[in-house]
């Protein structure tokens, strides 16, 4: 019984506990939602429960966490949160809305560009403190673009219903840069190379014009970039930039960007061994030491290791070997500083790339990304592949930046590749001008577009104009013709040339050629062209004469006429006259010239076969340049010949600063029928082949002219060769871009093919038979090369002579372009040989040559 009595009591206590307990809970839940009752005053646009939620769902449940909390939400210009009884209450003030965002006073930066910096928001909440943020991010973007000094405030107009419009105020104030770009701990190269490398430079007195001093950083990151793979090209493989400090200066004379680049160059190495690794059964190791661009006792070279890096992983592709990886390894000998290079091949991870993703491309298209690729969706993953198309994209200059990136796919063996880029313009507009001794004052207008509707192809028109010369030219190439990586494009042109001052003819040339280039390596490639054009030959009548422009004798050449001789063709009594008209003599055209005048149709196909090597196309220091050019006419046209050119260049830095280059050229033309060649498909030289020779001033001659400027009959073959030595001035800041040079020429033009026997017409003598006032043309030799002056024929000097020159220049790669100055002195010539008019035949010199061009 007591048993039971003491399981009924236990039983009775905790049922009285429950109760207990639940009614406590009840009790203090309901104190807990009377003590966190709070009512919001003072809203009108936020509502009334978004104000609650962070008030009870602060961490503390402290009044000053929510009124943190609130004004952080920058809907609130004040907060009050204060208790009531059991009640909180808070009391707010609403920020106004924003109406619209203006921008006054900006000119040099686009309004999207500001835009897009500032928090404040059309129909967003307005908020000072957001706004005054604002104005610091406004000023950043100035800075940025060069005008460092810029002053940016802002007002408020209010408007109905509580909105506001936002005005910032910018006074763009003048351009600033970068005041200094300083490297530290650089000891192989000096300070002013290393600047050289980048395309950044510093403000001096021609920033009015130039923007290369303009502080970006993106830019200033792709030259540190410039400057490593400079330092790795040239064997210094340890090399590594330590520290690049950026500042903004703004105390002493000139405000501005101030850059530090510390260095560490460790030492130079060379190629102490190369060997390629096969670790997969059957592959062909020969065919991969084919693809070795490195040799023992060669100065290391970065570059090289990435042209072998590529071109081992492509062959072992080919091999049938799609998931082997390439690895380079590198074991250096600081005590010999010797770097042993090899290349393992191995099995990589059977990775698939499940798909490219290409972001940030508002312009250029996605197919014009995708085809620098050699991977596509579906391919094996492949480090060096996607390496290369990253360069690549760098290299077409349509993208301010380039960024690869990888993340997994859907399963372990997918990887999904992102591309993200920065698209930039690509289009020009550009008005030249300048002066020539050649082609007087000049002037072009064109407009280019490198990236023409976002699909890569190049688009240029130009126009030109000047005293001497006048022209138009338009051009279109698809680097990628079909989808494949074949430069296709053509060309239309039309040119006037008035060569009175250096000859006595003026000639007009328009038509057309298509292009189709073929990359064969990085180095080689071939252009097969087709031309069709036709050239107007014309001699301008500057002397009138009574009988057909050339009857007035010439004391000691008047073989006259006997009593009663009757011109055929125009009943005039030539008594008296010369039986052989002197046109040759009275100031006109050669008769070679005279017989070529009108229009000729010239059908043309060539190739051109180029190799190149060089480190930078517009300002090589080392690397070879050659092109070989065959072309063949008379694919219908009048011409008919086959004709050959050649030129090679050869670049060497020797020292620091100081590049050398050895330049040979040649050429060849033989006619492809028994017609004697056409003198306008004949090469014509001067200054051209030999410096300090004027504009046709070398090779064959018609020694039948008194008149200096009207000889040049243009020859078949020319060779000749160049040595040069540019060095920096000394003294002078690099920035200006001024170099010396001094050089040395030598060449020759012989070998005229033309028409020699011409009548009154200008038609030739067949078999020497005369036609027409002519008279057979009877060559008597006269000694010493000398050869009788015989009126209507062509009395040709043609001496493979060399003619050589020495001279110095000055070259200055101006903002406003290119400019150069030349002053020959000419070692060797051909003096031409006397006659009864005088010494004819002679080279004509011109020892000064100015040429030059600007952009603005």
């Amino acid at each position: 019984m007591m048993s039971m009595t003491g399981k009924r009591r236990r039983k009775s206590a905790e049922r009285a506990i429950v109760l207990v307990a639940t009614a406590a809970t009840v009790i203090l839940g309901g104190a807990a939602a009377q003590a966190q009752q709070v009512v919001v005053e003072g809203n009108r646009r936020v509502d009334s429960d978004t104000i609650r939620s962070y008030v009870t769902g602060t961490a503390t449940g402290s009044p000053e966490e929510a009124r943190r909390n609130l004004l952080a939400t920058g809907l609130f210009s004040d907060v009050q949160v204060s208790g009531r009884g059991g009640t909180t209450v808070v009391r707010v003030r609403e920020n106004s809305v924003v109406g619209r965002v203006f921008f006054e006073g900006n000119k040099k930066v686009e309004k999207g560009t500001l835009e897009s910096v500032v928090e404040t928001k059309d129909r967003g909440a307005l908020s000072p403190a957001v706004i005054a943020a604002d104005v610091e991010r406004i000023r950043d973007v100035y800075k940025r673009s060069g005008r460092g000094t810029a002053k940016v405030s802002y007002r408020l107009v209010d408007l109905p219903s509580g909105r506001s419009d936002v005005i910032f105020a910018i006074d763009e104030g003048d351009k600033t840069g970068i005041r200094a770009i300083n490297f530290i701990g650089n000891k192989a190269y000096s300070e002013s190379t290393l600047k050289g490398l980048m395309s950044s430079s510093e403000m001096n007195f021609l920033s009015f014009i130039k923007t290369s001093d303009v502080f970006d950083p993106d830019r200033i990151s792709a030259d540190l970039d410039l400057v490593r793979r400079y330092y790795l090209k040239n064997g210094y493989a340890d090399f590594r930039i330590v520290n690049a400090d950026q500042q903004y200066v703004e105390t002493g004379e000139e405000a501005g960007w101030v850059i530090n680049v510390t260095v560490d160059e460790g030492e130079q190495y060379t190629v102490g061994a190369v060997a390629v690794d096969p670790r997969i059964a059957g592959i062909d190791r020969e065919a991969l030491d084919g693809q070795i661009r490195a040799q023992v006792g060669d100065v290391y070279n970065a570059e090289d290791v990435e042209k072998t890096l590529v071109g081992v992983t492509n062959e072992v592709n080919r091999q049938g070997y799609p998931f082997a990886q390439v690895r380079p390894t590198g074991q250096r000998d600081r005590a010999t500083h010797q770097v042993a290079l090899g290349f393992v091949v191995e099995d990589g991870p059977r990775v698939y790339v499940e798909r490219i993703n290409i972001r940030g491309n508002t312009r250029t298209r996605d197919y014009v990304i995708r085809r620098e690729l050699d991977l596509t969706e579906g391919d094996a993953y492949n480090r060096v592949l996607v390496d290369r198309a990253e360069r690549r994209l760098n290299g077409l200059g349509f993208f301010k930046k380039v960024r690869f990136s990888n993340e997994p796919g859907s399963a372990p063996d997918r990887v999904v590749v992102n591309i993200d880029v920065e698209d930039q313009p690509t289009g020009s507009f550009s008005v030249a001008g300048g002066y020539s001794t050649q082609d007087g004052i000049i002037g072009e207008v064109s407009v280019s577009e490198s990236n023409f509707l976002g699909r890569g192809q190049y688009v240029r028109l130009a126009v030109q104009g000047g005293q001497f010369a006048r022209g138009i030219d338009f051009s279109f190439t698809e680097p990628y013709f079909l989808g494949y990586r074949l430069a296709a494009g053509f060309d239309a042109f039309y040119k006037y040339s008035d060569l009175t001052r250096w000859s006595r003819y003026e000639t007009t040339v328009y038509g057309g050629q298509l292009r189709l280039g073929l990359p064969i390596t990085e180095e080689f490639g071939v252009t097969f062209r087709y031309s069709i054009y036709n050239t107007e030959l014309r001699v301008p009548n500057t002397i009138k004469r009574p009988y057909n422009d050339c009857s007035v004798a010439i004391p000691g050449y008047t073989r006259p006429n006997p009593a009663g001789t009757i011109d055929p063709t125009t009943g005039q009594n030539v008594s008296g006259l010369p039986a052989y008209p002197d046109c040759a003599f009275d100031g006109e055209a050669s008769i070679a010239l005279k017989g070529q005048q009108g229009n000729v149709l010239t059908s043309l196909a060539g190739v051109t076969l180029a190799y190149s090597t060089l480190d930078n196309l517009q300002r090589p220091t080392n690397g070879f340049y050659g092109e070989l050019k065959p072309d063949v006419a008379g694919i219908g046209g009048d011409s008919k010949f086959f004709r050959v050119t050649g030129d090679a260049r050869y670049y060497k830095e020797l020292w620091e600063d100081v590049v050398g280059f050895v330049r040979l050229q040649g050429g060849h033309i033989s006619n492809l029928d028994d017609q004697p060649l056409r003198i306008t498909d004949q090469f014509f030289l001067g200054p051209s082949l030999v410096r300090g020779f004027a504009p046709n001033g070398l090779g064959p001659r018609d020694v039948g002219i008194a008149d200096a400027r009207s000889n040049a009959i243009g020859g078949t073959t020319y060779f000749g060769a160049t040595v040069e030595v540019q060095f920096p001035i000394w003294g002078l800041p690099r920035d200006l871009g001024l170099k010396g040079a001094v050089f040395a020429d030598a060449g020759t033009l012989f070998g005229y093919d033309g028409r020699r026997n011409f009548n009154v017409n200008g038609d030739a003598f067949i078999n020497g038979t005369p036609g027409g006032l002519g008279g057979v043309c009877n060559y008597t030799n006269l000694g010493a090369g000398a050869i009788t002056v015989e009126p209507e024929c062509v009395n040709v000097r043609d001496k493979a002579t060399i003619r050589s020159s020495v001279g110095a220049s000055i070259l200055w790669n101006s903002p406003l372009g290119p400019i150069r100055f030349d002053y020959a002195y000419a070692l060797s010539k051909d003096e031409g040989v006397q006659t009864a008019l005088g010494r004819v035949g002679k080279d004509q010199l011109q020892a000064f040559r100015f040429s030059g061009g600007s952009r603005f």
